[in-house]
């Protein structure tokens, strides 16, 4: 017997087909007759400029104007979808009368059938705000509406047929032999749950805190043993071992998503700051690649009773350092050169090219000789097409160096006007010239300054380094003291940053000549479950390092992958699960990741008319650290993690099968430490075979 949810489901669709069928959508009305009568008013406001008609041929010509508008925004408004036409239904009741409102991609107002845009009709609110059974009021197209949701479902429609239903009631799926009819799924809801607290609180000391540091009220007196704050309790022997190295010198540093790398380098600094205080001050650099990640350590360190160490991304520090050794070149930067020239200005055969081109030429050590070394390198055709062919770099073809050489030719033509005062030519530089200009400057002219003074660093650590060039580690490298003190953490898995010129440990230490080019691996984590470890390691893979762990330390709930037809049915679901969390763990933090700016404003957008609260749309790694719902791009939460995870669009289109694809779904895996979900809006990931036939 079929339920009285399906009967009704199948009515409904039955008769919207039937109307969409009977009632095709007439296609709009033809520009020309508009734009004719724009050219005769234009003429005639020419011709007749000073006389009494002018004003009404004014009005006149507004008036089509604005007609044409009116057609051409019609013209490109989204289409009804005859095969799909909506995903959700609600019948509302209102002054004691029930009608039926359906949610689409577009709207279709016809005989009897309400169909709106999710995305701009203002009565979608009722289907994101309110459950089945509940009362609302709102105020709506300027009036207030009161009513009740009788019910509230989403539908999946394929090629005009309907064959899921989510209901309160239960969900109802048709068997995939038509014969054998629907089928009633019992199953419990699809939940986030039990994981507030889980991830790490970053947090700043608290008043007190000095006294268990073993600080006196200036900060003068070291501690008198070397027990580190209570979250060393967290570490593992192995940990402690590499932070407790009793000398300084080269640490190398690999280990899965959460498997301490960060947490043994930041308790190195506050171990070796026991023997050495000059550790704790601007003379020891943490650099990382992500301003969130930069952000997140400088609550930690401070923790650890280690509190003036410089904390800087790389872009920060190499553009703060390029400025002040060659002021005067532009302090602007550009952003838009072709990622063939990204790659090749970090490339480290660009390196050994800078390096015999200062060799060869005589010249003064100057600042001004520097850039001359830097501006030669970079369009010296023969020498980049030797070099690479050198270095066994096969895959970069002639036709790229002469692409490369033909870009930096007119940038540097602009940047020569620009020096001899042409006011009109916009000269700047782009963020990977600082690399080779510090670089310039040590092969040219000697050790980076800082004012009259050397710049030597005691103790330099560099954070997620597979996200780094050799070349940008070599100019850290070059600026530390006597005592070679340096820390290189890092995870092959994660290298998301394409034209680094990372390629693997071996050949990245091989590049930098660090002497022995040990690696110290750790091989337990700690971050995330067991389960979703498992689906890291099926997403990467052959490209899974089989060095580095698969097994937790703990199990939690399954991975679980949501697959929809429509962004609005996707929307309505979160905003449903996201609200009920918030309710239920209200000092969870949970990140929303996607896969682009313009994805993570879609659902920004989405998720706020499904008021759910405390929503955070970050941008530029702006993180606050604090519970709730963070939305961002993948590459934004290198070296966070949160309470739950939930990846969105999870496509086909946006996941391709290839390394990189595998590696940014790894990191936005590996940033949960209860809980993971994937879901996917059309036709899901290669990656995510594993799921096929899961929920929809």
């Amino acid at each position: 017997m079929t339920h009285s949810i399906v009967s009704e489901e199948l009515d409904l669709l039955g008769r919207v087909n039937r109307i969409l069928a009977e009632s095709p959508e007439a296609p709009p009305p033809s520009e020309a007759p508009i734009i004719e009568e724009l050219r005769r008013l234009r003429e005639l406001l020419i011709s007749r400029q000073e006389s009494k008609d002018a004003v009404s041929l004014n009005e006149q010509w507004h008036r089509q104007n604005s007609l044409l508008e009116q057609l051409r925004t019609s013209r490109s408004a989204p289409k009804v979808d005859t095969r799909s036409p909506y995903f959700g239904h609600l019948q509302l009741r209102e002054n004691g009368q029930i009608r039926d409102l359906c949610l689409g991609r577009a709207t279709c107002i016809r005989r009897g059938v309400r169909i709106v845009d999710w995305r701009n009709a203002p009565v979608s609110r009722l289907f994101y705000r309110y459950a089945q059974g509940e009362e609302y009021e709102e105020e709506i197209a300027g009036r207030v509406r009161v009513g009740e949701v009788v019910s509230r479902r989403t539908v999946t429609i394929r090629e005009t047929l309907l064959e899921r239903i989510d209901a309160p009631e239960g969900t109802f799926t048709m068997a995939p032999e038509a014969s054998s009819g629907w089928k009633r799924i019992e199953r419990e809801t699809a939940r986030l749950a039990g994981g507030e607290g889980s991830a790490l609180r970053a947090h700043r000391p608290k008043a007190g805190d000095s006294a268990e540091l073993g600080l006196d009220g200036a900060g003068g007196r070291r501690r008198a043993d070397k027990r580190l704050p209570e979250i060393t309790g967290l570490i593992d022997p192995e940990q402690f071992s590499l932070i407790t190295r009793p000398k300084p010198g080269f640490l190398t540093i690999r280990g899965a998503a959460g498997s301490g790398k960060t947490t043994v380098a930041l308790h190195r600094i506050a171990y070796l700051a026991y023997d050495d205080p000059e550790i704790d001050s601007k003379r020891t650099l943490f650099v990382v690649f992500s301003p969130g990640l930069r952000n997140y350590v400088s609550h930690v360190l401070p923790a650890l009773g280690v509190g003036a160490v410089a904390i800087r991304t790389w872009h920060e520090w190499a553009h703060q350092q390029r400025l002040r050794h060659f002021p005067a070149l532009p302090k602007s930067q550009r952003h838009d050169a072709p990622s063939v020239v990204q790659r090749l200005k970090l490339a480290p055969a660009l390196s050994v090219a800078l390096a015999e081109q200062v060799a060869r030429v005589e010249g003064p050590a100057t600042a001004e000789q520097a850039v001359d070394d830097w501006a030669s390198v970079l369009v010296q055709t023969e020498l980049l097409e030797r070099v690479f062919e050198e270095r066994g770099a096969g895959d970069i073809s002639r036709d790229a160096i002469a692409s490369f050489v033909a870009w930096n030719r007119q940038r540097l033509d602009e940047l020569f006007a620009w020096q001899l005062g042409d006011s009109e030519t916009d000269a700047a530089l782009e963020p990977e010239d600082d690399a080779l200009l510090l670089r310039a400057w040590q092969l040219r002219v000697g050790p980076l300054r800082a004012g009259k003074r050397v710049l030597r660093h005691r103790h330099v650590v560099v954070d997620e380094v597979q996200d780094f060039a050799p070349l940008e580690v070599q100019v850290l490298l070059d600026t530390l003291d006597e005592s070679r003190s340096l820390t290189l953490s890092g995870d092959a898995q994660q290298h998301i940053v394409p034209g680094s010129g990372f390629t693997s440990w071996s050949g990245f230490l091989r590049e930098l000549g660090v002497p022995g080019g040990e690696v110290e691996t750790l091989r337990v984590s700690y971050r995330s479950s067991q389960e979703i470890m498992d689906f890291s390691a099926r997403v990467l893979g052959d490209l899974r390092d089989p060095e580095l762990p698969t097994q937790a330390t703990r199990s939690g709930p399954p991975v679980e992958f949501f697959r929809f037809t429509e962004l609005g049915a996707c929307v309505s679901f979160l905003s449903d699960a996201l609200r009920r969390l918030s309710d239920q763990e209200p000092m969870a933090s949970v990140a929303l990741l996607t896969p682009s700016p313009e994805v993570s404003d879609e659902y920004f957008e989405g998720l706020t008319d499904g008021d759910v609260p405390r929503l955070r749309r970050v941008e530029n790694q702006e993180f606050g650290f604090i519970p709730g719902i963070e939305i961002t791009e993948i590459e934004q939460v290198k070296g966070l993690e949160f309470d739950y995870v939930i990846v969105v669009d999870a496509s086909a289109g946006q996941f391709p099968d290839s390394p990189l694809s595998r590696r940014r779904l790894n990191v936005a895996a590996t940033r949960a430490v209860h809980q993971l979900w994937v879901s996917c809006v059309g036709t899901p990931s290669p990656l995510l075979e594993a799921f096929r036939g899961a929920s929809e």
